[in-house]
């Protein structure tokens, strides 16, 4: 007996959707099937913060990730937990399945970047570094290292966090915000910071912030390990006999780091910055000095030197007096003309 023809169009039809189904199924975990790099090396995505799941597809897309939209979409929407990526660089392995691809984005840690802070670095300058190399902006960098409440938090008295961005080399993943580098950089200095330090810094009449502000002069002077502790020394004696510190890079940073040559209108420039106006330490540091700064300042060179100058050699000429100051600065005149 012969089926009706409305029989088997409805079982065709059934046949037919349920081989949708299962391809709907199936088609999220089939291998490559969706993929465009099979071979060659791996695409790099970057996920910005607000980026939506939308967005995200369109950009795995464009970076020759995926050929089509929707079975990303498809996907999403069956396993809608998968729509919660986070901001970051990601490195996308080949051959991926459309789960396997959503799975990877979702819970695979982020990229990291590798940034290397240098001594005696302005945080200007920290900001630009960071935003070249982060998902981050250099403005608003500067505006958190203001920030009342952060500075409260991380214990540091000054007006920003100059001075307290520790120098070193270190791993950011490439989508962290301005609090967290900065935090970290911060804490790396509290790590340094000891509590034979402290009481050192206590012992020697200083607050952290006076501490810091010296040491950043003294990175600013010179890059020499081995003169340090005599630079810091020659400073300490001039605080000791209320003498203006007179040094050059606290002008250099009151008129924004310009690394010019200064000249003697310079000196003349009103901020509390300038220490040819203005005796005692500055407000604050300067710039973010390294370990070996801050030790000279806690352990400087016993001496009467209250002078240096360059020596055009790469170290400096330390002396008492005025007069053997003007030597060494004829000598150093003298060795940048070189010989006649």
């Amino acid at each position: 007996m012969a089926r009706p023809l409305s029989f088997v169009r409805s079982a065709t039809a059934r046949a037919i959707l349920a081989s949708i189904m299962a391809l709907i199924v199936i088609l999220p975990f089939m291998p490559a099937i969706n993929s465009v790099r099979t071979q060659g090396e791996p695409a790099t995505i970057n996920i910005h913060r607000g980026t939506g799941f939308r967005q995200i597809v369109d950009k795995l897309q464009e970076a020759k990730v995926i050929r089509f939209r929707w079975p990303l979409l498809l996907t999403g929407t069956i396993f809608p937990e998968l729509h919660k990526i986070k901001p970051g660089r990601y490195t996308v392995p080949l051959n991926l399945s459309t789960f396997s691809l959503l799975q990877h984005l979702h819970s695979s840690p982020q990229d990291e970047v590798r940034l290397m802070i240098p001594n005696g670095i302005e945080q200007r300058k920290i900001a630009a570094i960071v935003a070249a190399n982060l998902d981050i902006d250099s403005t608003a960098f500067m505006a958190t290292s203001r920030d009342r409440k952060l500075l409260s938090s991380l214990g540091i008295k000054g007006e920003t966090t100059e001075g307290y961005l520790f120098p070193g080399t270190y791993n950011f993943p490439w989508a962290s915000t301005p609090r967290e580098v900065i935090t970290f950089l911060a804490g790396r200095f509290r790590a340094f910071y000891t509590d034979s330090l402290r009481q050192a810094a206590s012992k020697a009449g200083m607050s952290e912030l006076q501490l810091m502000t010296l040491a950043s002069i003294v990175e600013a002077e010179t890059p020499v390990d081995g003169e340090k502790p005599a630079i810091a020394g020659v400073y300490l004696n001039r605080l000791k006999k209320n003498m203006r510190l007179q040094a050059d890079p606290t002008v250099q940073y009151a008129i924004d780091g310009d690394a010019r040559r200064l000249y003697f209108k310079d000196l003349e420039i009103d901020s509390p910055y300038n220490t040819y106006r203005h005796a005692g330490l500055p407000p604050g540091p300067i710039c973010n000095p390294g370990p070996a700064s801050i030790r000279a300042v806690l352990n400087p060179a016993k001496s009467n030197y209250l002078y240096f100058v360059a020596t055009g050699q790469g170290g400096h000429a330390f002396s008492s007096t005025l007069a053997g100051h003007g030597q060494n600065i004829r000598r150093y005149r003298a060795a940048r003309q070189g010989p006649q």
